[in-house]
């Protein structure tokens, strides 16, 4: 028992209807959306039979549709990359299935593995590439659903550090 605290509960918590939130059938957080991704993955016989494997170009397939949203089922040969690119309007979930990829930012370069999840917001520039030797299988969840899908000429580098104005003098 915590004695910091006048608050003490008695029975089961679960039992107090009131307090609980009712079992929504579509996601509407960006928790729901990644526990969406989670379970998609974790059930590999509703994914695994679609995939298939292009060795001209990135392979994808629409797995679900929803209010507001969309999940999208992608192949990646060693070698294939998206490009730099944002998703326009929509923000989302990205998880790795299989395989790995390599996630590139203004802030970086990631390293995604098994399990691994990115969630992003609208706008968010980035490239993914497969530059691995054995093929890789990503899940992506939008919200919205991807109208949009802007290509961006300039490549995914971080920036160097600036120096603080003090150390240039100095340097």
């Amino acid at each position: 028992m915590n004695s910091d605290s006048d608050l003490q509960i008695a029975g089961d918590i679960l039992e107090v209807p009131h307090l609980l939130q009712p079992a929504r059938e579509h996601p509407v957080t960006v928790a729901e959306f990644a526990g969406l991704a989670r379970a998609i993955a974790a059930d590999r016989a509703q994914w695994a039979p679609l995939v298939q494997y292009d060795a001209t170009s990135r392979w994808y397939h629409r797995l679900r549709t929803g209010p507001g949203y969309e999940v999208w089922l992608l192949s990646w040969v060693p070698g294939q990359g998206s490009g730099v690119h944002d998703h326009g309007r929509s923000s989302g979930v990205l998880t790795l299935l299989e395989g790995r990829l390599t996630e590139r930012s203004r802030r970086g370069s990631r390293t995604l593995t098994v399990g691994a999840q990115r969630v992003f917001a609208a706008g968010y520039v980035h490239e993914v590439v497969n530059d691995s030797l054995e093929p890789a299988v990503s899940l992506h969840v939008y919200h919205p659903g991807l109208t949009d899908m802007p290509m961006h000429t300039a490549r995914c580098e971080a920036r160097a550090p600036r120096k603080p104005a003090h150390d240039a003098l100095t340097a």
